[in-house]
Protein backbone atom coordinates (compact mmCIF):
# COMPACT_ATOMS: atom_id res chain seq x y z
CA UNK A 1 0.00 0.00 0.00
CA UNK A 2 1.89 3.58 -0.96
CA UNK A 3 2.26 5.56 1.98
CA UNK A 4 4.06 8.57 2.73
CA UNK A 5 7.35 8.46 4.71
CA UNK A 6 7.29 9.38 8.39
CA UNK A 7 10.35 11.36 10.17
CA UNK A 8 11.23 8.31 11.49
CA UNK A 9 11.27 6.52 8.30
CA UNK A 10 13.39 9.54 6.46
CA UNK A 11 15.39 9.69 10.16
CA UNK A 12 16.51 5.48 9.02
CA UNK A 13 17.05 6.53 4.92
CA UNK A 14 19.25 9.19 5.78
CA UNK A 15 21.06 6.75 8.74
CA UNK A 16 21.48 4.21 5.76
CA UNK A 17 22.01 6.12 2.67
CA UNK A 18 23.33 9.31 3.80
CA UNK A 19 24.03 10.48 0.65
CA UNK A 20 20.48 10.79 -0.13
CA UNK A 21 19.63 14.15 -0.86
CA UNK A 22 16.08 14.22 -1.31
CA UNK A 23 12.75 11.85 -0.78
CA UNK A 24 12.08 11.70 -4.96
CA UNK A 25 12.94 8.61 -7.06
CA UNK A 26 15.17 10.19 -9.82
CA UNK A 27 14.15 7.03 -12.22
CA UNK A 28 10.52 7.46 -12.00
CA UNK A 29 10.33 11.29 -9.95
CA UNK A 30 7.84 9.86 -7.41
CA UNK A 31 8.41 10.36 -3.83
CA UNK A 32 10.02 7.36 -2.16
CA UNK A 33 7.45 4.99 -0.06
CA UNK A 34 9.55 2.67 1.31
CA UNK A 35 13.03 2.46 3.04
CA UNK A 36 14.64 -1.07 1.77
CA UNK A 37 13.85 -0.39 -2.46
CA UNK A 38 15.60 2.75 -2.47
CA UNK A 39 18.10 1.52 -0.42
CA UNK A 40 18.79 -1.61 -2.63
CA UNK A 41 18.24 0.04 -5.83
CA UNK A 42 20.17 3.17 -5.66
CA UNK A 43 22.51 3.79 -2.98
CA UNK A 44 23.81 0.47 -2.54
CA UNK A 45 26.77 -0.45 -4.91
CA UNK A 46 26.47 -4.06 -4.54
CA UNK A 47 25.62 -6.56 -1.45
CA UNK A 48 27.84 -6.49 0.27
CA UNK A 49 27.04 -2.77 0.76
CA UNK A 50 23.72 -3.24 1.29
CA UNK A 51 24.43 -5.30 3.77
CA UNK A 52 27.23 -2.76 5.77
CA UNK A 53 24.52 -0.50 5.37
CA UNK A 54 22.28 -2.10 7.37
CA UNK A 55 24.70 -2.96 10.19
CA UNK A 56 24.49 0.70 11.42
CA UNK A 57 20.64 0.16 12.39
CA UNK A 58 20.08 -0.60 16.01
CA UNK A 59 17.80 -3.18 17.05
CA UNK A 60 14.68 -1.24 17.15
CA UNK A 61 14.67 0.43 14.01
CA UNK A 62 15.29 -3.17 12.93
CA UNK A 63 12.00 -4.13 14.35
CA UNK A 64 10.46 -1.07 13.18
CA UNK A 65 11.18 -1.65 9.50
CA UNK A 66 10.32 -5.37 10.22
CA UNK A 67 6.60 -3.83 11.39
CA UNK A 68 6.35 -1.97 8.34
CA UNK A 69 7.08 -5.36 6.50
CA UNK A 70 4.15 -7.20 8.89
CA UNK A 71 1.57 -4.58 8.19
CA UNK A 72 2.43 -3.88 4.34
CA UNK A 73 3.30 -0.95 4.43
CA UNK A 74 6.84 -1.28 3.37
CA UNK A 75 7.41 -2.70 -0.47
CA UNK A 76 9.57 -5.77 -0.75
CA UNK A 77 8.34 -6.37 -4.24
CA UNK A 78 11.42 -3.82 -5.89
CA UNK A 79 13.68 -5.45 -4.20
CA UNK A 80 16.27 -8.15 -6.53
CA UNK A 81 16.11 -11.85 -4.80
CA UNK A 82 19.64 -11.28 -4.26
CA UNK A 83 19.13 -8.79 -1.64
CA UNK A 84 16.38 -9.79 -0.51
CA UNK A 85 18.14 -13.25 0.74
CA UNK A 86 21.04 -10.98 2.34
CA UNK A 87 18.49 -9.15 3.81
CA UNK A 88 16.66 -12.45 5.33
CA UNK A 89 20.33 -13.77 6.44
CA UNK A 90 20.70 -10.53 7.96
CA UNK A 91 17.57 -10.41 10.29
CA UNK A 92 18.10 -13.75 11.19
CA UNK A 93 20.95 -13.16 12.40
CA UNK A 94 20.42 -10.26 14.48
CA UNK A 95 16.72 -11.16 15.28
CA UNK A 96 15.82 -14.51 14.91
CA UNK A 97 15.29 -17.35 12.54
CA UNK A 98 11.60 -16.46 13.35
CA UNK A 99 11.39 -13.28 12.25
CA UNK A 100 13.52 -13.92 9.27
CA UNK A 101 10.64 -16.72 8.38
CA UNK A 102 8.08 -14.25 8.72
CA UNK A 103 9.33 -11.68 6.21
CA UNK A 104 10.39 -14.42 3.87
CA UNK A 105 6.28 -14.85 3.90
CA UNK A 106 5.98 -11.50 3.49
CA UNK A 107 8.20 -11.77 0.55
CA UNK A 108 6.73 -14.61 -1.04
CA UNK A 109 3.31 -13.10 -0.96
CA UNK A 110 3.94 -9.11 -2.37
CA UNK A 111 3.36 -8.60 -5.90
CA UNK A 112 5.78 -7.65 -8.61
CA UNK A 113 7.41 -4.35 -8.40
CA UNK A 114 5.42 -0.79 -8.75
CA UNK A 115 6.69 2.20 -9.30
CA UNK A 116 4.56 4.08 -6.62
CA UNK A 117 6.11 1.78 -4.20
CA UNK A 118 9.72 2.89 -4.99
Amino acid sequence: MPRALTKKDISILKKIAPESEGLICKGSGSPYRSILPPLANHYSKDLEDFLKRLEVLDDDEIHYLIGLIYDGSESLGCIPAEYMEGFLNFISERIGEESADSVMKCFEETTACETYFI
